[in-house]
């Protein structure tokens, strides 16, 4: 923006009109008070004094006439003017079109097009040809035409009956409307600025005549204002009116703020004095009235609800066509669905940029003054996780200080975070509806980021949580976001930090009266200083952190509670530490001994996550009646509890890595279990015939089981069951007999586990078959039918042959992913060919096979090590493209004759290869050979 400037517009116009209609109108522009400025080239001498003159003005005036293409004076004028516009927010261009089409000048068409070829032959060197510089000044003037043109302007269709003068006086109107309205001011050093806001400048330039509503989102801090600011100022004067509503959230929660915000944009849009409107109706009448006729640019800063909108320009139907509307707002879905409009979601600047501007707010340049505070720069950055307004904050409290400050602030902002950033990333917080939504922030921000979504709405459902629609509301606001890829939800970290500082302002001073404590050192005081409270309803403690913190902090209470005891007896907590914690619903510990009569327990647990524990079995009087998740993974458990236990809301049942389990309880009281994770129990022996009771049961993983011998046939009767792992299972010897009737079953992995032939048995021969089996004269594995609803099979190095496959292969009809690797087949059955919905098929490691014959329409084929294979062959009439994944390949091609390159497999979608062949071939199956192409 231009703070000092010796003229107000800067006329650009060719001799043609130089007597007629520039003169008229600078003489207008005089006589109206503006400090106007010809651009004649018997006025400025040198293109220095051009570029200062243009420098200094604030807007100019580019008239386009039939010869002003010719001169170029008046085009090296238009690039130092468009120059000028796209450095200095705030300078203005309005182009005029003088009895000429604006789209002759935005195509350069006719005069225009002529004014370009005598460029060229100007600059021709040989008569012929232009010469280089010549040839890059003209591309300059073409690049420039286009731009001015697209920028609009005004057009003088005809010069009769006096409408000159008219025009003129017209002009003078949008000048003066103009020069009124000021640029923004924005921050000198915008980092990344360029690249983001260039996708939204080419939208609200695009010359359509369609009504445009953008909407810039983003998290608190990250800059959607500042960018709608920049796009603002490089684009205002290219509407007729043009107004900037900022902080709109804000002044709506004034007395009359909604109609504090209509007067301002009328007094924007029509450039009156500012009137007085009685209520919100009204303005949106008056408003209507003022958008129907003009083309406008609106940008609504911080907007939080659809009441704001509504107030503000109400229906795109008012709006005159070519009008852009620009809303910045934290929240994705503050327009209906079915409304149209366009979303820009702001990023966070990378570590790069984040450092330059890190950098400019604490030395005063882009980058660090040396080794050390690089590596201090690079810290405070990673912790701002590309946030400017931290970045901000932070390198300016940070400036001259010195490196042991830099140490010690970056220390506290582990614990304590910026108070000022924590204000302003408050506000989407405070914004949340009600005190579900906070809470259910809270809940996440402490305890759940990075845990996968579904198994966090089971634990906060369990809570009273309306976790669905909470999560929602947290997404829309941009508090949470959840991965694509594996489904966890994630948050930011000054975000999170946000939530964090939330909870511990409850209670600066004793951690125990805060409602939950996620750091290990707050629990460890709490529990060994007994000062729990009702309040609390989450608490996290893992002592493996114990080797940062816990030597120095149980030296401290020995001296101060325990002189006369050992320092190792600290590692057990008394139960009594949670006796006053009546309302903890969320416990997760992590090598933490307990000692003490569990009866003082807390009895309102919804989620228990005990990593490491200790005893061989849960202790009856620990009430467990409300859980719905029980996490004991790594324990030392032999056996979980005794006899029955009824845990009716009880979903997931963890206990993966527990070595010394033997036997799974007794599962009858768990009606509503869903999840039962054993996998790496290597010990377990055996499974209790009560599994088949669990009516509920999605998910059972016995991964490397190494002991279980076999599964309960009342496995069969888990009418619910979708995932079955019984990988690494290698002393499983059968599978249930009604594996086929398990019509739910959508995943089965059985990878590692012996399958030298497979038939399936009748009943009057299982007798026969346990005693072959015995006598190791018959497969150690009968795998019989399979369900046709499975989705996903893995059956990788289960030494199958080519006559080991079930009968019934070919008719897992819903069959989509399908892994065969590491077996000793040398072909594949034929039933693979009627598997229509198969979409990727995995052969690595299958180093007998030669050939894989009328393949359906898979996606994806992995083919790694598979040293002999040389056919590939597809079924043309459902071919449909395959990638094809091979890994390394060292050896060279050895005939280049080959139908089939090896870079063609590198990496390619193959669908453009095949695409070459079909037209060639009349043959059923397209062919691809691969003999003496891959040598693994």
């Amino acid at each position: 923006m231009n703070y000092k400037c010796s003229h107000d517009v800067f006329l650009s116009g060719s001799d043609d009109t130089g007597n007629i209609f520039t003169d008229h109108l600078y003489t207008a522009l005089v006589q109206a008070g503006f400090r106007a400025f010809r651009g004649h080239e018997t006025i400025l001498p040198n293109k220095s004094e051009l570029k200062k003159t243009i420098k200094e003005s604030r807007m100019s005036v580019v008239v386009f006439s039939k010869w002003y293409a010719y001169s170029s004076w008046c085009l090296d004028q238009l690039v130092m003017i468009l120059e000028e516009k796209r450095r200095s927010s705030g300078h203005a261009v309005l182009p005029v079109f003088y009895d000429l089409d604006p789209s002759d000048v935005r195509k350069q068409k006719g005069v225009v097009a002529a004014a370009m070829e005598t460029h060229k032959r100007r600059f021709s060197s040989d008569g012929d040809q232009c010469d280089k510089e010549g040839e890059e000044m003209v591309k300059r003037w073409k690049t420039a035409l286009g731009d001015a043109a697209d920028l609009g302007g005004m057009v003088l269709q005809n010069l009769s009956d006096g409408h000159e003068a008219k025009f003129i006086q017209k002009i003078l109107k949008v000048i003066a409307n103009t020069l009124r309205r000021t640029a923004l001011s924005v921050p000198n050093r915008l980092i990344g600025m360029h690249m983001r806001a260039h996708h939204i400048n080419c939208w609200v330039q695009d010359g359509s005549v369609d009504i445009g509503v953008l909407v810039i989102c983003g998290m608190g801090g990250i800059g959607k204002s500042t960018i709608a600011k920049f796009v603002y100022n490089h684009n205002f004067s290219s509407f007729h009116s043009s107004s900037f509503l900022a902080n709109i959230r804000e002044a709506s929660n004034h007395p009359n703020g909604l109609v504090s915000l209509q007067q301002q944009l009328l007094y924007d849009i029509v450039k009156g004095k500012k009137e007085n409107i009685s209520c919100v109706d009204e303005g949106i009448i008056r408003i209507r009235e003022a958008l129907s006729w003009k083309r406008v640019l609106l940008v609504l800063d911080d907007v939080d609800c659809p009441d704001q909108l509504d107030a503000v320009f109400g229906m795109r139907s008012w709006l005159y066509p070519g009008s852009k509307i620009i809303v910045t707002t934290r929240q994705k879905n503050l327009f209906k669905p079915h409304e149209p409009h366009s979303v820009y979601n702001v990023e966070i600047l990378d570590e790069n940029e984040s450092i330059e501007l890190l950098s400019w707010h604490s030395f005063g340049q882009d980058h660090p003054p040396d080794e050390a505070y690089g590596e201090c720069s690079r810290r405070i950055a990673n912790h701002c996780g590309g946030l400017p307004l931290a970045l901000k904050v932070l390198g300016s409290s940070l400036a001259g200080k010195g490196l042991d400050f830099w140490e010690s602030m970056l220390r506290k902002l582990k614990d304590i975070p910026n108070s000022q950033i924590i204000e302003k990333l408050k506000i989407g917080y405070e914004s949340l509806e009600d005190d579900h939504d906070q809470n259910l922030f809270l809940h996440v921000a402490c305890f759940f980021v990075g845990r996968e979504k579904r198994f966090a709405v089971t634990v906060l459902d369990s809570c009273d949580f309306y976790t669905i629609v909470g999560i929602e509301n947290l997404i829309d606001r941009n508090l949470l976001t959840v991965n694509p890829q594996n489904n966890t939800l994630e948050m930011h970290q000054l975000i999170q930090n946000m939530g964090r500082e939330v909870v511990r302002q409850e209670s600066p001073f004793d951690p125990g009266k805060r409602s939950r404590l996620w750091r290990s050192i707050d629990s460890f005081r709490v529990l060994i200083q007994k000062t729990g409270s009702i309040r609390v309803r989450g608490l996290k403690l893992n002592m493996d952190e114990k080797n940062e913190w816990g030597r120095f902090l149980k030296q401290s209470m020995v001296n101060l509670y325990c002189t006369d005891k050992d320092l190792d007896e600290l590692d057990y907590f008394g139960v009594d530490g949670f006796a006053e914690m009546q309302n903890l619903e969320l416990l997760q510990l992590s090598s933490v001994s307990v000692c003490g009569s569990y009866e003082d327990f807390p009895k309102n647990l919804r989620w228990l996550s005990w990593h490491n524990f200790e005893l061989e079995t849960l202790p009856g009087e620990m009430n467990l009646g409300g859980v719905a998740v029980i996490d004991l993974s790594h324990s030392k458990l032999k056996q979980v509890w005794k006899g029955a236990k009824f845990l009716r809301f009880l979903k997931i049942l963890n206990l993966s890595h527990s070595k010394e389990l033997i036997a799974t309880p007794n599962f009858t009281g768990l009606p509503n279990l869903e999840h039962l994770i054993l996998n790496h129990c290597s010990k377990l022996a055996s499974i209790h015939d009560s599994i088949g009771k669990l009516e509920m049961l999605i998910l059972l993983d016995l991964q490397n089981c190494t002991r279980l011998r076999r599964l309960p046939d009342s496995v069969s009767a888990l009418k619910s069951l979708e995932t079955l792992d019984i990988a690494g299972c290698s002393s499983l010897n059968t599978l249930p007999a009604g594996l086929k009737a398990m019509e739910s079953l959508k995943l089965l992995r059985a990878d590692g586990i012996s399958m030298d032939k497979v038939a399936e048995p009748r009943s009057t021969n299982i007798i026969i078959l346990s005693w072959l089996w015995k006598t190791k004269k018959c497969p150690r594995m009968y795998l019989g039918s399979l369900p046709r609803s499975l989705v996903t099979l893995s059956l990788f190095n289960c030494s199958l042959s080519d006559a080991a496959f079930p009968r019934e292969f070919g008719d897992l009809s819903s069959l989509e992913n399908l892994n065969l690797g590491k077996n000793m087949i040398s072909v594949l059955p034929q039933g693979i060919r009627r598997l229509s919905r198969l979409r990727m098929l995995e052969v690595e490691f299958c180093r007998r096979l030669t050939s894989l014959v009328a393949l359906p329409n898979i996606q994806k084929l992995r083919i790694s090590y598979c040293e002999f294979l040389q056919d590939i062959t597809f079924q043309e009439e459902s071919y449909n493209g395959c990638r094809i994944e091979r890994g390394s390949c060292h050896d060279q091609i050895k005939d280049e004759s080959e139908e089939v390159r090896l870079e063609l497999l590198e990496n390619v979608d193959t669908e453009v290869f095949y695409g070459r062949s079909l037209s060639d071939r009349s043959s059923e199956n397209v062919i691809v050979k691969m003999s003496s192409i891959c040598r693994f």
